[in-house]
């Protein structure tokens, strides 16, 4: 059985391993050095291709989700070969969920008017107006807002791709008010807590957002995330084109982009009534 500290040496081997031979981001090393972190003690350092198969056959039928299964086959796939035991592992079937239990334009204005601070009002508007992911917004740095521009400067995180995202007015105004009130250097996180002057963190930002929810008074489940998918689903109603929605949102493939196409059946049958031909 490893013990933690020829774990941790190993680990620490590895993602030297992943930065300099595989050019990997940070975010991708971090995610594969904690998924070996936590697979080393169950198959070991050194894993046969039958304990590798074991363990992947466990998740499929404890009815592990596909992200998890098909995350943990790849880290899996890098650290055999990492160690010199290379194996190639299938992937399950891709399901195709659809969004349920957006909000509507009504329930993010009452959202937006729950939040008790500047801070969080501006926080909630810039996550539905922008549609960030939560990583996203809690990176963001006082010289990537531009006012004048009405966009955002997004710094690469699941894409590694930088982009601009866009802003309304309203979001504009409201930066701006929170910008005056909270000073800083360009340099600076635009949101930090205050109290430690430390970065606000994800599990922060979707306690906010629950708090706030439950003082709006909405009844369905509401997270950050759920403000992305907002945007795109409200976006796709007024009219907004397919591509439009897919560079916003920073998807790196328009079939990505198509589940809130599927998931709106409101788009679809609005799309029929304008341009249904007449043959009556």
């Amino acid at each position: 059985m490893a013990t933690h500290n020829s774990i941790e040496s190993t680990l620490v081997r590895f993602a030297r391993h992943l930065h300099a031979r595989r050019g990997l981001a940070e975010t991708t090393v971090s995610n594969y050095v904690s998924a070996i972190r936590r697979l080393a003690p169950v198959i070991g350092l050194q894993p046969t291709p039958k304990a590798v198969e074991q363990y992947i056959e466990r998740m499929h039928k404890a009815g592990a989700s596909y992200s998890h299964i098909v995350n943990t086959s790849i880290a899996l796939e890098v650290y055999c070969a990492f160690v010199g035991r290379p194996i190639k592992l299938g992937r399950p079937q891709k399901p195709h969920h659809l969004v349920r239990g957006t909000l509507s334009e009504a329930e993010i204005t009452l959202l937006i008017a729950a939040a008790r601070t500047l801070r969080e009002r501006t926080m909630i508007a810039t996550l539905a107006y922008a549609g960030l992911r939560n990583k996203e917004l809690c990176r963001l740095r006082i010289r990537d807002v531009d006012l004048g521009g009405q966009t955002l400067h997004v710094q690469a995180t699941k894409t590694q791709k930088d982009r601009y995202t866009h802003i309304s007015a309203p979001c504009v105004s409201l930066l701006a008010e929170y910008l005056r009130e909270r000073g800083g250097q360009l340099g600076d996180l635009l949101f930090v807590c205050f109290r430690s002057g430390k970065p606000y963190s994800q599990q922060n930002l979707r306690k906010m957002v629950r708090t706030a929810a439950k003082r709006a008074g909405l009844k369905k489940r509401v997270y950050p995330h759920l403000l992305r998918h907002s945007l795109a689903t409200n976006l796709l109603h007024r009219g907004a084109h397919l591509l439009a929605i897919k560079e916003q949102l920073g998807h790196a493939f328009v079939e990505t982009t198509m589940i809130y196409v599927h998931s709106s059946p409101e788009h679809t049958q609005l799309q029929y009534r304008m341009y249904a031909p007449s043959y009556l």
